[in-house]
């Protein structure tokens, strides 16, 4: 059952979908942020257990943290937002993803009801991968040890994976974000195993970017980490191209404006085409200065100018 290289990975928002195909799934369970070192050594074990039992490599995630939810108040910020994610997970040669709506109805489940749940729809469960410390369920009643038992009597393995170190600590999505935040960029990319990136759609803006000469495309990053404010030099990924870029992360405080909001801004070089609507990836590959307030618009216009100089001669 094992899938072709070349097939597309399916996103699934119920198990009834799986119905065509229901047989062997070997599991990976959890919300997965970032997809880091830790989660890809889980999805790793979960594709090696399909292929040894000829099953499925199902991976079962949900579309919000779940704090979002039963603790909004200790909600983080996310290091990719939800499609990023999925693209993530495809890339890991997975056979399916199981994206489930966690809503209030869905956080009253037990732990043990949510694990019932997944082996009547599923098919036949040869094996669960999870982070060692994993919980879930209603009042964190689901764990690894829940897992166990509950594989004795339905019949699957338990892969409970201790997790990945790196310089001597965990590498953990709150230590990630906590990277993000601090500007330490380097670091979340070696934990992520992969460039940092920030990504969203780009959104309509107010075009003060064009009326000055360098027009921008918005970004959309509410609920992201963001690394600090400033002017970066960075790699700009659209659905066609990578282009060299210049971005702003600021409130711009050159413009005056009564409520100020923190925007996600940049210039790709020698590119005029639309944005609007598309995902774009953002690569910061180097700060360039703080962001900080200019004498004038005109001033503005000439450090952007500078800017661009400088970013050419970071590639």
């Amino acid at each position: 059952m094992a899938r072709h290289f070349d097939d597309p990975v399916r996103i699934l928002p119920s198990l009834s979908e799986l119905s065509p195909t229901r047989g062997r799934v070997c599991l990976a369970i959890g919300f997965f942020d970032g997809v880091h070192l830790g989660h890809q050594q889980i999805i790793r074990q979960t594709t090696t257990n399909a292929r040894q039992h000829e099953a499925l490599a199902l991976i079962v995630t949900f579309d919000r943290h779940p704090n979002s939810v039963v603790a909004p108040e200790r909600s983080p910020p996310l290091i990719y937002p939800l499609d990023q994610k999925l693209h993530v997970i495809e890339s890991l040669a997975v056979d399916a993803t199981l994206l489930i709506h966690f809503d209030k109805d869905f956080s009253q489940r037990s732990g043990d009801e949510f694990i019932r749940t997944l082996a009547r729809g599923a098919g036949q469960i040869r094996s669960i991968c999870v982070g060692a410390n994993f919980v879930f369920g209603n009042k964190r009643s689901g764990n690894v040890e829940l897992l166990r038992k509950l594989g004795e009597e339905l019949g699957f393995v338990v892969h409970g994976l201790s997790a990945v170190s790196l310089d001597g600590k965990a590498v953990s999505s709150t230590r990630i974000r906590q990277a993000i935040i601090a500007g330490k960029l380097d670091a979340a990319s070696q934990m992520l195993g992969r460039a940092y990136s920030l990504v969203g759609k780009v959104i309509p803006g107010d075009q003060l970017g064009r009326q000055l000469g360098f027009p921008t495309a918005n970004v959309e990053v509410s609920g992201l980490a963001l690394p600090p404010t400033g002017v970066y030099a960075a790699q700009a990924k659209t659905r066609l191209a990578c282009h060299r870029a210049v971005v702003n992360i600021g409130s711009r405080p050159t413009v005056q404006h009564p409520q100020p909001q923190l925007r996600v801004e940049a210039h790709l070089l020698d590119f005029t085409d639309d944005l609007y609507g598309q995902d774009l990836e953002l690569i910061l590959v180097e700060k360039l200065r703080d962001e900080r307030k200019f004498p004038s618009l005109a001033d503005l216009r000439n450090q952007i100018a500078h800017d661009i100089l400088d970013a050419q001669l970071r590639f």
